[in-house]
């Protein structure tokens, strides 16, 4: 797996530059706040809100705990796409290595219907640039600065 490295702002640290080639020490993960390092709570809140029935409560904790989950999923899905991505000589993940990680990581379940899922809006931005492409306009002939 890739090594992840970090540039810190020198002057945070008593003035002793960090290269971007040094690895990252647990001090410099304990300086990153949390709202850095996790998706917003009341975006996970929203999420788990729309899972539940109306009348449920869903405790600080629980949200907390999701919050960091959902958080450290991501991070760990997208850092096996950007493997594929990187051993393909890509700069760019796309969704076909989300699904490739997915599936690697024992997601086949979830790699299905996230598969079902790509097709589909990809179906919409397409139908959507054709829309986009329909609308246009030409300029009448003779008139400038329109």
């Amino acid at each position: 797996m890739a090594d992840l490295h970090l540039h810190i702002d020198p002057h945070a640290r008593g003035n002793q530059p960090k290269s971007p080639q040094d690895p990252i020490t647990e001090q410099d993960i304990g300086e990153y706040r949390e709202q850095d390092r996790f998706l917003p709570i009341a975006n996970v809140s929203r999420l788990m809100k729309a899972a539940v029935p109306p009348s449920t409560k869903i405790g600080k904790d629980a949200k907390e705990c999701v919050q960091e989950c959902v958080s450290e999923f991501i991070a760990f899905l997208t850092s096996e796409a950007a493997e594929r991505a990187l051993a393909e000589k890509r700069k760019t993940i796309g969704g076909e290595d989300v699904l490739h990680a997915m599936r690697a990581l024992g997601f086949d379940n979830y790699a299905e219907v996230l598969k079902i899922y790509l097709a589909k809006l990809r179906e919409h931005q397409s139908a959507s640039a054709g829309a986009r492409a329909d609308q246009y306009i030409e300029p009448r002939p003779g008139v400038e600065g329109v």
